[in-house]
């Protein structure tokens, strides 16, 4: 009686600590389940925070953009007038330095023109 007493004793202690071994692993699986629902809810608010955000740049954008655009206009204005004013500025300078190109070119060219027609002349010596 006291063998049969002692093995339920046992039967019932493995018992109970299989339940709580259970009712751990539920515990722990119920945790797993809330974590990935809170990373989830996380992602989802950040996806649509980045989409918000992106709305916003783009509409910043615009607004400089047309802010900007006067701006830019003057600017470039401003520009095509010291673009002008060097260009009157560099306009005798370069006009000057073909002055002092040109015969040295016009040598040049005479100097070619000599040695293609002495190397014609050799061509046709040769072939005749």
């Amino acid at each position: 009686m006291k063998f049969s007493l002692i093995a339920t004793i046992v039967l019932l202690a493995l018992a109970q600590g299989s339940f709580a071994q259970d009712a751990a692993d539920l515990e722990r699986l119920g945790q797993y389940f809330e974590e990935m629902k809170t990373k989830l809810i996380q992602d989802v608010t950040e996806i649509i925070r980045s989409q918000d955000l992106t709305n916003q740049a783009q509409a910043f954008v615009e607004d400089k953009k047309t802010q900007l655009q006067p701006l830019v206009a003057q600017i470039q204005e401003q520009m095509k007038t010291v673009a002008t004013q060097v260009e009157e500025q560099i306009r005798p300078m370069t006009a000057n330095v073909q002055a002092k190109l040109q015969p040295q070119i016009d040598s040049f060219q005479q100097q070619m023109e000599a040695i293609f027609k002495k190397l014609t002349d050799q061509t046709m010596a040769i072939a005749n």
